[in-house]
């Protein structure tokens, strides 16, 4: 028994002076991010922390989701394997329950002497996986969605007729960041840094933000950053040439919000406000990382510390008739990934087909860790070094019943029914039509190609623990 306690000790030191060399890690998720981005290319979007870490780190320009609802899409990245049609399957999802006895990405980190923290939003239940934390997950609670009282009085209003019943899916309202939750947020994980700082050990601190996700409320500054009159609305506002049905939703995350109508297009003074919202919560969650970052500075960490930024999964603002994510469109699926480690160049673009899934490995390289058997991912670390090594030629991920594949070149969607039958399929040229406008899998020409394609998918998709 003696012998055995002095073993577990001396286990227990040895993880301990080990993990003390190691990188910290701080891992910022933020919801329904799409990569329109300043330092994506949209000079239009005012992100300058975003693209000062971008500078920083690595600019991963296509990277995707697994899935683009934000708890299966979570689910998968914190485990580091695929959804399947009975895995990862909606905004409920729980990663412990769809995926039992897995090591998720923080258990892995905190079983390898690091302390692990989670703020807001990282798993969508903050109970998921709860013994991977170093202490229980915290998020801002009670504070108000809104703040002009014409908005919280409806939005109360509306609640009575349900939970499905809400207030404005938009408001500015002239009131310091900490009005709303992400502002509280910031200056958590502020505090949460120089305590992790002090201790001593390496830590994974996971910074969640909530915005864009509706309601678009920011404080009036980061609406006044745009000009209305300017805010252009998509020109691939319709629903795609010969697409399938089962590609079309009819938004319906967005109809629970007073003042858009239940079903059908929203005005085109809507859906210029609802851009500008979204924008205007870009920045003001931009503006909440740069906090971040600054303290990283100001405590001397950002040497020894890998900064991680990542959306959860792409949005749609009006193209092919959609609003929100739940498609297989490449607005749904491409996501935002920028990272910064300590030791590799930064102000890199890297163009290699990235899947959400490979973070988890990725991190786990850079970070010294070694790599869980179940993973299915693929690190990236190789890449950040040596972007001209041998990389993955697609990007895989699902959404209900489709199955959709990413190439060089391409994007192949298939659509099937209850038994697994193919019911439709489309096929898009990302080199002749990036907007995804028309729908080319019927063309005779392109036969051999959609059957690569298709064979492709097959084997790649459901890959991982069963």
């Amino acid at each position: 028994m003696l012998r055995s306690c002095f073993f577990m000790l001396v286990s227990a030191f040895a993880v301990s002076a080990f993990a003390a060399e190691r990188p910290n890690v701080l891992f910022i998720a933020v919801d329904d991010l799409r990569p329109e981005l300043a330092c994506y290319g949209a000079a239009k979007i005012h992100s300058p922390n975003i693209d000062r870490l971008a500078r920083r780190g690595v600019l991963f320009e296509r990277a995707y989701c697994m899935v683009p609802t934000c708890g299966a899409s979570r689910a998968s990245l914190m485990t580091g394997i695929r959804p399947t049609p009975k895995r990862f399957v909606n905004y409920l999802t729980s990663a412990e329950k769809d995926a039992p006895g897995i090591t998720t990405m923080n258990t892995h980190f905190k079983r390898n002497g690091y302390t692990t923290r989670s703020l807001g939003k990282i798993f969508h239940h903050p109970a998921d996986n709860a013994a991977g934390w170093s202490q229980p997950a915290w998020r801002p609670n009670g504070v108000a969605w809104y703040r002009r009282p014409e908005n919280v009085k409806l939005h109360a209003q509306r609640q009575k007729q349900g939970t499905r019943k809400r207030g404005p899916a938009w408001e500015s309202a002239d009131v310091p960041d900490n009005a709303y939750a992400d502002g509280l947020l910031a200056e958590r994980a502020i505090a949460d840094l120089g305590q992790l700082k002090a201790q001593g050990q390496p830590f994974f601190l996971a910074v969640g933000f909530f915005k864009p996700h509706l309601p678009f409320i920011a404080p009036q500054k980061y609406w006044d950053l745009y000009d209305h009159d300017e805010i252009q609305l998509p020109v691939n506002d319709h629903v795609p040439k010969d697409a399938p049905a089962e590609s079309i939703h009819t938004s319906g995350e967005l109809r629970a919000y007073a003042g858009i109508p239940a079903k059908g297009p929203v005005s085109n003074e809507v859906a210029r406000n609802l851009i500008h919202g979204y924008y205007a919560c870009v920045s003001y969650t931009d503006a909440q990382i740069g906090k971040l970052l600054d303290e990283l500075d100001r405590l001397e960490l950002s040497q020894n510390t890998i900064v991680v930024l990542w959306g959860d999964h792409g949005w749609n603002l009006g193209e092919h008739t959609l609003w929100c994510k739940h498609s297989c469109y490449e607005t749904s699926m491409q996501i935002p990934l920028i990272v910064q480690a300590p030791g590799i160049e930064g102000g890199q673009r890297l163009v290699g087909l990235t899947e959400s899934i490979d973070l988890y490995p990725s991190l786990c390289e850079l970070a010294g860790l070694p790599l869980p058997e179940h993973l299915v991912g693929r690190s990236f670390a190789t890449l950040m070094t040596n972007p001209q090594a041998e990389w993955k030629s697609a990007a895989v991920g699902r959404y209900r019943n489709g199955d959709t594949i990413r190439t060089d070149g391409f994007r192949y969607t298939q659509y099937a029914d209850k038994t697994g039958q193919p019911t439709s399929r489309m096929l898009y040229d990302h080199a002749a039509d990036r907007g995804e406008d028309t729908n080319i899998v019927h063309r005779v020409e392109l036969t051999n190609r959609v059957q690569e394609l298709a064979a492709e998918l097959r084997a790649t998709k459901g890959l991982g623990p069963k």
